[in-house]
């Protein structure tokens, strides 16, 4: 029995080994945003949300701890998408392949207080995802699903557009320090900004290091008609079908009757 507890107790003690002790961190981020709940109407037009917060301290922050970096990464809700590439042809323009990114963000927005490169070296971004190059976007290659490098014709296809639509933005300079520990950004939410719920990633650096991280949400919301509609379309498809053709026949005979010629 005492060979057995020990044996046990030996065991124990290699594996509390083997796992690797989570830094402690000494700093902790406190953030807002103006606004959890955008509501979408018929006259809208964009919003900017403002982020903002502070590092709070505490006795065992070190001493060198001279200045810090912040990145923040605003996720909106994923969705399935394709990307097409377009040949010509005998003349015309063509789709001649595409390519499936699957449950990717609709919006994606990284702003950080100085460009990424400053703040952490290339692994520590890779690895923490830090910027628009290394955010994962899964790929459905053939029989297969992948992130594929970020000069992958396709990847940066996909995000040059979205961020002409103002939909995908990256700014190493959209976050201020208005004291050393005091931060703010602003939120940029376009007119054809997706309804859902947005994630904010907010991660503290300092000498290069990842030190602190804290999460926050906001959501987007349509109200009146529009809200209506929506509403109905995902409920009741056959219902609503029916009567947006019926409205499409009305309002065809009403234009036959004020345009008809004698």
């Amino acid at each position: 029995m005492m060979t057995r507890a020990l044996a046990i107790a030996w065991i124990l003690v290699g594996l509390a080994a083997a796992v690797p002790a989570a830094p402690a961190s000494a700093e902790r981020l406190i953030v807002s945003v103006s606004n959890h709940r955008v509501t979408v109407t018929p006259n809208y037009s964009g919003e900017e949300l403002v982020l903002f917060g502070s590092v709070e301290k505490d006795a065992d922050t070190p001493a060198n701890r001279a200045s810090y970096d912040l990145v923040v990464t605003i996720i909106g809700p994923r969705a399935d998408m394709v990307t097409r590439r377009k040949e010509r042809r005998f003349g015309i323009w063509i789709n001649a392949d595409y390519r499936q990114f699957l449950q990717v963000p609709s919006y994606l927005a990284v702003f950080a207080n100085r460009p990424l490169d400053d703040v952490a070296a290339a692994e520590v971004q890779r690895r923490q995802q830090l910027g628009l190059n290394n955010m994962i976007l899964t790929q459905r290659v053939g029989p297969d699903y992948a992130d594929v490098v970020p000069n992958d014709p396709f990847r940066s296809a996909f995000v040059r557009l979205r961020r002409e639509s103002g939909l995908y933005r990256e700014d190493t300079s959209a976050v201020t320090f208005l004291t050393p520990t005091l931060f703010r950004t602003g939120i940029p939410l376009p007119a054809a900004v997706p309804i859902g719920t947005y994630e904010v990633e907010i991660k503290l650096f300092s000498n290069g290091m990842f030190i602190a991280k804290t999460e926050s949400a906001f959501e987007i919301v349509k109200v009146g008609f529009e809200q209506f509609v929506a509403t109905n379309a995902r409920q009741n498809g056959f219902i609503y079908g029916l009567i947006t053709t019926a409205m499409a026949l009305m309002s065809g005979w009403m234009a036959s009757i004020v345009f008809a010629k004698d």
